[in-house]
């Protein structure tokens, strides 16, 4: 049995206020600590994801995502969270680089105004040809159309209204597993809008949702035809995203702001 202390941080990824946003812990560690001992501290953080990052040899920071009840391959606001800890807390300046197995690297880069941009692959989706009877019938409010990446499905719709009222019958698209359900629509103040149910891998409602920008943002890109885009994730806390689209990369830029600086100890 071994007893030992490690960093925590929570953070509040993709807002510049306090309680907004969507909250994500962050543990630096020295070196990995056995898979089950990570997931123990994620449920017991019980926040979206919590995420920890040991910093190799090659001055890469190799990162690991856990939701209370799983690790998952890709979690956009927990490596922003990451970040905005390792520029404010560890000493490094402007430029790091995060490896994860499922996404490969993650440039991430400190802008002028405040901002973290990250740079994640194009998730762009395809259209969906046979919708599931549970994703058809999983929503309060029928879709447009549907389409589909390595992440979710998306549900497509004509008014951010939808996407504020849409409700989700989360026993039906829990079935649809591993995969989880984004809606979106154009937005009224921003370019487009987003909702994120994931009852399969984590909860009921993402707050903020960075990696299914990955593909919202080239999705929106082609039909508003502009390739610089802000996005608003409509939950109860809500998020900003600033989108930019390259034909194979897409950067990510959000705001953070901190919440809580302390330990944890534990006995394994």
């Amino acid at each position: 049995m071994k007893s030992s202390q490690f960093p925590l941080y929570i953070v509040d990824a993709f807002t510049r206020e306090l309680f907004r946003g969507n909250q994500a812990a962050v543990v630096p560690l020295d070196s990995w600590l056995p898979e089950s001992v990570m997931q123990n501290i994620a449920s017991e953080n019980n926040l979206s994801e919590t995420a920890f990052f040991v910093r190799n040899d090659a001055g890469v920071y190799e990162i690991r995502w856990f939701s209370p009840l799983k690790e998952i391959d890709f979690c956009g606001h927990a490596t922003l969270a990451s970040a905005y800890v390792i520029f404010n807390h560890l000493g490094e300046k402007e430029r790091i680089t995060f490896w994860a197995k499922a996404v490969n690297t993650v440039e991430v880069h400190e802008k002028e105004n405040g901002l973290i941009e990250m740079s994640f692959p194009n998730r762009a989706p395809d259209v969906v040809s046979e919708v599931p009877e549970a994703l058809n019938t999983g929503l309060s409010i029928k879709p447009l159309e549907f389409h589909k990446n390595q992440q979710a499905y998306f549900a497509v719709y004509a008014s951010e209204d939808d996407v504020k009222n849409v409700v989700p019958d989360l026993e039906k698209l829990k079935t649809l597993a591993p995969f989880d359900v984004v809606v979106t629509a154009p937005s009224h103040a921003y370019d487009f809008a987003s909702r994120y149910f994931w009852p399969a891998n984590g909860g009921v409602e993402d707050p903020v949702t960075g990696s299914i920008h990955a593909g919202l943002a080239p999705f929106w890109a082609k039909r508003l035809g502009k390739n610089e885009l802000i996005a608003l994730q409509a939950s109860q806390r809500t998020g900003v995203l600033y989108c930019r689209v390259s034909e194979e990369r897409i950067f990510i830029s959000g705001a953070c702001k901190e919440y809580l600086e302390g330990n944890i100890s534990i006995m394994y």
